[in-house]
């Protein structure tokens, strides 16, 4: 005796619906991103500290199953501040930067966003350009490429990093300008985020903002205003600029 396979009742179904022209609507699955951000006050490590140590300090740091990236800053001199960034695995160093920013520019590292895989950013300080290595480097083809002109006044730079190694595979200068003289101002970034895309930045900016062909925005109070900048992916180009109180 021959046994009839029985329909599946889901193809069945399918099958039905096909028959009155029915459309089944079939919801999509999201994948859903691990990115954090830790924006901080900057704290002081070496790359010979431990783990321990470095945590201690409650310096900007993310950590995603068992991997923990810390960023900050070590005194190479009475008046001198250089970035470091160190990667922890389980415990273990994995590496180390210290030539990022090897200048007299009083260089601090106050912020990340990771998404645990292959998107990592860093948040950067800086004071003016000097003489040797600096983000000018890595940001010859970003948004803006140099801390401009004037110096003292404390910017941001915020540097694309490769995970595995360090390595800063792009950057952009992030700064106010002085409508008056053309000159940067201060820029302290408060917030990133990431959405697979474009990379948002929210700061607080001191006179003025700049629009995203880089000149002056025009604002009415005083400062600092809530500045929201929308960057792509490799920050060559910003495709919004806005700002509290300013246009």
């Amino acid at each position: 005796m021959i046994k009839r396979r029985k329909f599946p009742k889901f193809l069945a179904f399918l099958c039905l619906l096909a028959a009155f022209g029915i459309d089944l609507i079939i919801p999509q699955v999201i994948a859903q991103t691990n990115t954090q951000s830790a924006i901080a006050k900057s704290v002081a490590f070496t790359c010979n500290d431990s783990e321990l140590s470095i945590k201690a300090k409650n310096g900007p740091k993310i950590s995603i199953g068992g991997k923990t990236i810390y960023i900050g800053y070590q005194q190479v001199s009475s008046l001198n501040k250089d970035p470091r960034i160190i990667r922890f695995d389980n415990g273990v160093k994995k590496w180390c930067r210290t030539d990022y920013e090897t200048t007299i520019d009083d260089g601090t590292g106050y912020g990340l966003l990771w998404d645990g895989g292959n998107v990592l950013y860093g948040v950067f300080t800086s004071t003016g350009s000097q003489i040797g290595n600096d983000f000018r480097r890595f940001a010859k083809n970003g948004w803006l490429s140099s801390y401009g002109s004037g110096g003292g006044a404390k910017v941001s730079v915020i540097a694309r990093i490769n995970p595995t190694n360090g390595s800063v595979l792009s950057a952009t200068f992030v700064s106010a300008k002085k409508p008056n003289d053309g000159k940067s101002n201060s820029l302290t970034v408060t917030n990133l985020s990431w959405n697979g895309t474009t990379l948002k930045m929210i700061a607080n900016s001191a006179w003025t903002p700049r629009r995203a062909d880089k000149n002056s925005m025009t604002c009415t109070g005083s400062s600092p205003y809530i500045y929201t900048v929308v960057f792509t992916g490799d920050l060559t180009k910003v495709n919004s600029a806005s700002a509290v109180n300013c246009n």
